[in-house]
């Protein structure tokens, strides 16, 4: 259980989508006359590095870079980086003049489009030979092993986070508001929540309806499915959406948009302005990452208290549910500078650079055997999700073959939100999302 202990003692983020921000940060350093090799290509020349910035910030970024730097210095580096930078870059990914490195993470992103779209550089073989600082294997290293797409490799994962529902732990224990444990306490929680405190107690964005289907559904499906069903369904298989399980968990979303449970007016809500929303208490639960207290820690009002639960949409009597999400790094594979790339990704994956990122973030590095359980910046409310992810009574972990493509996770959150807002049944909801599969396969 020590993998776990590490994991959460420094969890994560979302990094997480953002919607607002400033144009493209560009760096450019100097030369000298040093040298360093990497394979057999020279380690020089311009290295185009595109990250997004969302709720982890850049702090960590402009460490790794700058010593990088010092260490390469005949590699001239280009940052590409905003909240934005996903769109801002689209282009030159359209037109096979992508930068060298990329960090797939935010609104606007996805690894395995990008993959399905020949823009990755396969790293299987690569990935192999690489060692970290006391000479174990990185392959062998990983918190959550990479994604594969038919047993290759094309990123490797960089941050680790997980899902789950966060509450005010201050406000609950003052009002007497239970905390669910299920998803019949979970109705029970937010009946009482609605109507003694007048408000709709649940909240995600409606402009990302992938928050609600990775923070609340995909739990619910592995602790409905397993394993097998998270992958037939990210992968579109033939019947998975309208299978017997399947239904049976979206009747319960559909219950809640009965019920009103839902805020009426999360159509419009970006994923800021939804975890806004849950600080303010507007609304009193918010499914998102570890990002959350980081991306809004100018926003946090006094007094409120980070709660977080894995997301409870399992039936009574069976334990919390987590599906690991992972933010990958990866190298285009139209690269101009490969071995500066390679250099680059080899350079940032090790321990001293994972204890950095939670030094940073408070969040945590996807590598093992970084252990930050005696470092008094890891917060309350991690102790307790360490202790609880510990505890298979409590929590059982169910893993994802990779991340959904864009092209069917789009129309299936389209018809979620339809779902959400009370406008299809969950009859038409699984209709709908086969029918996205099918074209998917397709």
């Amino acid at each position: 259980m020590l993998l776990f202990a590490a994991m959460f003692m420094l969890a994560f983020t979302v990094a997480c989508s953002s919607d607002d921000g400033e144009a493209n940060d560009t760096s450019d350093t100097g030369s000298s006359d040093g040298e360093e090799k990497s394979g057999d290509g020279e380690i020089a020349g311009d290295l185009e590095i595109q990250y997004f910035v969302g709720g982890y910030g850049d702090s960590w970024w402009k460490e790794a870079i700058g010593d990088f730097q010092e260490q390469y210095p005949d590699v001239n580096i280009i940052e590409h980086a905003g909240p934005n930078i996903n769109e801002e870059m689209r282009s030159r990914w359209v037109s096979n003049d992508p930068p060298d490195v990329v960090y797939i993470d935010g609104a606007g992103s996805s690894e395995t489009q990008m993959v399905e779209d020949g823009q990755l550089m396969n790293l299987t073989e690569w990935l192999q030979n690489i060692e970290l600082e006391n000479g174990d294997k990185l392959a062998e290293s990983f918190i959550v092993d990479p994604a594969t797409y038919d047993g290759e490799i094309y990123s490797l994962p960089l941050v680790f986070d997980t899902w789950g529902t966060w509450y005010d732990r201050a406000w609950f224990e003052k009002e007497g508001f239970e905390v669910p444990t299920d998803f019949d306490s979970f109705m029970k929680s937010m009946e009482e929540i609605k109507n003694k405190a007048g408000i709709n107690p649940l909240v995600t964005s409606g402009q990302h309806p992938y928050y609600f289907l990775r923070g609340m559904l995909y739990p619910a499906f592995g602790a409905a499915g397993g394993d097998e069903l998270l992958s037939d369904l990210i992968t579109g298989a033939e019947g998975a959406w309208t299978s017997d399980v399947v239904l049976e968990t979206m009747k319960k979303v559909e219950t809640m948009a009965a019920e009103g449970m839902f805020d009426t007016g999360l159509g419009a809500l970006n994923h800021t302005q939804s975890q806004m929303n849950f600080l303010l208490h507007d609304n009193a639960f918010v499914p998102v990452g570890f990002w959350l207290p980081n991306e809004m820690a100018n926003d946090i009002p006094d007094g409120l208290e980070f709660g977080f639960i894995p997301s409870p949409m399992q039936d009574a009597g069976e334990p919390y549910a987590i599906v690991p999400d992972l933010r990958p790094l990866a190298i285009a594979e139209n690269a101009e500078n490969p071995e500066a790339a390679k250099a680059f990704v080899e350079f940032v994956f090790t321990r001293d650079y994972a204890m950095s990122f939670s030094e940073h973030t408070g969040a945590i590095m996807n590598l093992t055997e970084v252990d930050l359980s005696q470092s008094d910046k890891v917060p309350v409310y991690l102790t307790e999700a360490n202790a609880m992810i510990n505890d298979p009574e409590q929590v059982q972990i169910y893993h994802k073959p990779h991340p959904m493509s864009a092209d069917l996770e789009t129309p299936i959150g389209n018809a979620l939100m339809s779902l959400m807002l009370g406008n299809m049944t969950a009859e038409e909801f699984a209709e709908a999302a086969e029918k996205a599969a099918a074209a998917y396969r397709n």
